[in-house]
């Protein structure tokens, strides 16, 4: 009879039932570092992905005969897509299994890495990314929960470390994959890239990644709270790309900001009278979550921001895609270290809130050191290794808080406000130091560079008092429930 209830399963039932982990899998002692190691995959195509855009700026703009605001959209279209579909995808990944949406997220990523590979414009380049979006919303609205579900509570910050240090190598291959490629094959196999990587993790995540035990009921869905959330980043990002040299006049610009704005408020009123909000106000109001998601964007800011400045500084300069690329290798390079080796240099004494203090304050005096010193080779690979160094040790202390503070059964809702937080402030360290670069651009001296990396600073300096302002010990023992 189980078999012929299999046989007339609908097609709904087939694509929308999670499967489970092979028996022999789920049994193992350490099946969680398989599950672990599986997410990691997808972590180290996002921000593979994202470090390798930026270095294809100049070949893109080249081909496609555009401005740098309008190029720098292939980046931000990504990043709003991304803010706008993370709390949303992991409100409904709680609702109807995680590992579902994670292994779709893979299918749609894979497909549409290809197609930009074969766009025949910039339009159509920009609208693939939106789809590529989406499936990488499918993906980053899972990892976290994903990882913090699956592993031991003790293990917690170990497998997080070790998905932040995944993170870190996509990105330091990023800059240097990419610079090859575009100096070699061209621009278009930057994507390319993505799809062997992404048919290797969907099938491991079909046989390793385990089945939503707990799991939230949904009642519904607030489409206007994601409509004006939309509204809201995008108009707001859309008049700081204005502002960087969009064709758009001045009263354009500040109608942008105010419907930005307007949107914000709107959304926020949203939100605390809608029967099932998009964002859980409760979780915002515990401090652990709140200043941590304000450490988040700007962690991702600090992050983001010279894989778009180094570029355009070193090339400008005369040096190589590849020759800039390899530069920036070394701040994934340092962030890497950090969060994989962090555990055993650190004291043991030394909780989260003050990693986070002292991750924030070695990218404080790592951007002071740059604003000081010549943006040539030398100096930037020193420096930008030591700011890695300070953001690794940062992040996964930063998200051990945030996750520690939520319950399990909202985990994948906790995931899209980590990752929300994460698109957000990588958006604004593509969109602001491309403003800074417009507003103040080198004669002589490159005073442009200098606004961008103190916009970098200020967003360091944040962080700091994010950390510092966090609660004294961790979350409690019993804010989380593992089934």
């Amino acid at each position: 009879m189980a078999l012929s209830g299999e046989r007339h399963l609908s097609w709904r039932d087939v694509l929308l039932r999670e499967r489970p982990r092979p028996e022999r899998i789920r049994l193992r002692p350490g099946a969680w570092w398989l599950a672990v190691s599986t997410v990691c995959f997808g972590a180290f195509m996002g921000q593979l992905d994202a470090s390798i855009v930026t270095l294809t700026y100049g070949s893109v703009r080249t081909e496609f005969h555009a401005s740098l605001a309008a190029v720098e959209w292939v980046s931000l279209a990504y990043l709003l897509t991304l803010v706008a579909l993370l709390v949303p995808i992991g409100r409904l990944s709680d609702a109807y299994g995680r590992k579902l949406f994670y292994l779709y997220g893979f299918v749609v990523f894979t497909a549409a890495s290809a197609a930009c590979g074969l766009a025949p414009s910039l339009a159509t380049l920009v609208a693939f990314r939106v789809v590529q979006a989406a499936g990488a919303a499918m993906m980053q609205a899972n990892s976290v929960a994903l990882v913090a579900t699956s592993a031991p509570r003790e293990r917690m910050r170990t497998a997080l470390g070790v998905q932040a240090a995944a993170q870190a190598l996509g990105l330091a291959l990023g800059p240097t994959v990419g610079g090859a490629l575009v100096a070699t094959l061209g621009w278009r196999w930057v994507f390319g890239i993505n799809v062997p990587i992404g048919l290797v993790a969907l099938v491991a995540g079909h046989y390793l990644l385990p089945r939503t035990r707990s799991r939230q009921q949904s009642d519904g869905f607030d489409w206007a709270g994601l409509a004006l959330l939309v509204v809201a980043t995008t108009s707001g990002l859309l008049g700081v790309s204005a502002a960087s040299g969009l064709p758009v006049p001045g009263w354009g610009v500040a109608g942008l900001f105010v419907l930005a704005a307007g949107a914000g408020w709107a959304f926020a009123v949203r939100q605390r009278v809608a029967a099932v909000p998009l964002l859980d106000l409760a979780l915002l109001r515990v401090r652990a979550v709140s200043s941590g998601l304000i450490g988040a964007l700007c962690g991702y800011l600090v992050l983001f921001g010279p894989l778009v400045l180094v570029p355009i500084v070193l090339t400008g300069g005369g040096s190589s895609e590849l020759t800039a690329g390899l530069v920036l290798t070394a701040l994934p390079v340092g962030f890497a270290v950090a969060a994989t080796a962090a555990d055993r240099a650190l004291p043991a004494a030394l909780g989260d809130r003050g990693r986070c203090v002292l991750g924030a304050l070695i990218c404080v005096a790592a951007l002071v050191a740059m604003v000081l010193a010549p943006l040539t080779p030398g100096p930037l690979v020193l420096l930008l290794a030591v700011l890695g160094l300070g953001l690794g040790i940062f992040t996964p202390a930063n998200n051990t808080l945030i996750m520690g503070a939520i319950p399990a059964r909202s985990s994948g809702t906790g995931g899209g406000l980590v990752n929300m937080a994460r698109g957000l402030g990588t958006a604004l360290g593509v969109a602001l130091v491309t403003l800074a670069l417009h507003l103040a651009p080198p004669h002589g001296v490159p005073d442009g560079p200098r606004w961008a990396v103190l916009v970098l600073l200020m967003a360091a300096l944040v962080a700091v008092y994010a950390a510092r302002s966090g609660p004294r010990a961790g979350a409690r023992a019993g804010a989380r429930s593992r089934t």
